[in-house]
């Protein structure tokens, strides 16, 4: 009798201990810091898992570091006002959207050398690759519409018009592509075959959406809004599900799939929100972490789960001009630093 009751104290304590695990704070936190320095400002990460190199967009030239090292790699020059870089692996290729010059530099993935340029609309701002059709999107903030290139050609197939200003974009991989829309507090859901909006889907109480990643298995769509919530939406059907709270100064969402985490890192704070997905239906905020003031932009490593942010240190705004009258402070030179943010 003793002995049984025993076993089940084990077992209780077991499963108390286990339900802890689970709902305790994933413990993220910075585990590195690469500096760089240099000057000019930056927008988006992308991370190669696979061949673990780091492509931080920096004003007119694209920097390429080693992920586990911070060590250079290799540098992609001539691209003006960059925003964005997607990655076509099996084609050996890669796209930088070029803001300023209205272009997409198109890359050779091995050397990082540029191949050609391509002309798309006005402001090129995010941009994808889209696996299941082989073409790269992107999303024109001044022309307000999507430019699609066949990836394997480097020829533009068509223009997609929406009907505000574009910001960040995800593929399901499987044959629709999702984008929202800034100035409209919309999410559209495109056919990257057809090259036309299937749905347009308004995403109050979600205000001047950005970031933008998604949960493929699940259906569900993880939007950064300005207005410090997440709203995660159903793909199929356009419903905002929950809209758990984040910090200020959003950017860039990410979502890992192992894991079930959702990444929100917001520059204004200087924090990376955490939020769990407890079920499709049930997300809460499982941690916010400290990163650094001006840290708004993100990458995942889908293979050791850890976060990268970029960042640096700020001085006081120059003065206002008629075309500039709320300017942006300026950045202290050589303090441009990567912060990793692991386990």
């Amino acid at each position: 009798m003793n002995h049984l009751f025993s076993k089940w104290r084990v077992l209780a304590i077991f499963v108390l201990t286990a339900t802890f695990s689970f709902a305790a704070d994933p413990g993220y936190h910075v585990i590195k810091t690469y500096k760089l320095g240099g000057e000019g400002g930056w927008d988006y990460l992308t991370l190669d898992s696979s061949s673990r190199r780091l492509y931080i967009s920096r004003a007119t030239h694209v920097i390429v570091i080693d992920a586990d090292s911070g060590k250079p790699v290799g540098d992609i020059p001539d691209t003006p006002g960059v925003h964005g870089i997607a990655l076509a692996p099996e084609l050996g290729r890669g796209f930088v959207s070029n803001g300023r010059e209205g272009t997409v530099t198109i890359f050779d993935i091995e050397t990082l050398k540029p191949i050609t340029k391509v002309k798309v609309g006005d402001n090129p701002d995010a941009i994808l690759y889209d696996p299941a059709t082989k073409r790269v999107f992107t999303f024109n903030g001044k022309s307000q519409d999507s430019t699609a290139i066949d990836a394997a050609k480097g020829a533009v197939l068509g223009t997609i018009k929406l009907e505000g200003k574009p910001e960040f974009a995800v593929s399901d991989g499987k044959g629709e592509v999702f984008v929202n829309l800034e100035d409209k507090s919309q999410l559209d859901a495109i056919d990257p075959n057809k090259l036309e909006v299937k749905s347009r889907w308004p995403l109050a109480p979600c205000q001047e959406p950005s970031g933008l990643a998604m949960d493929r298995k699940n259906r569900r769509l993880f939007v950064g809004c300005d207005n410090k919530m997440m709203a995660v939406v159903d793909a199929d059907s356009g419903k905002v599900i929950a809209t758990p709270p984040i910090g200020e100064g959003v950017d860039a969402t990410a979502f890992d799939e192992s894991t079930g985490l959702a990444f929100a890192s917001c520059g204004e704070s200087g924090v990376l929100t955490v939020v769990r997905e407890e079920s499709p239906s049930k997300f809460s905020v499982a941690e916010n972490v400290k990163t650094q003031e001006g840290a708004r932009t993100l990458a995942l490593d889908d293979k050791t789960h850890n976060v990268y942010v970029v960042t640096a240190k700020f001085g006081p705004p120059p003065a206002p001009t008629p075309d500039h009258p709320h300017p942006r402070h300026s950045i202290l030179p050589d303090t441009f630093v990567v912060l990793v943010l692991g386990k």
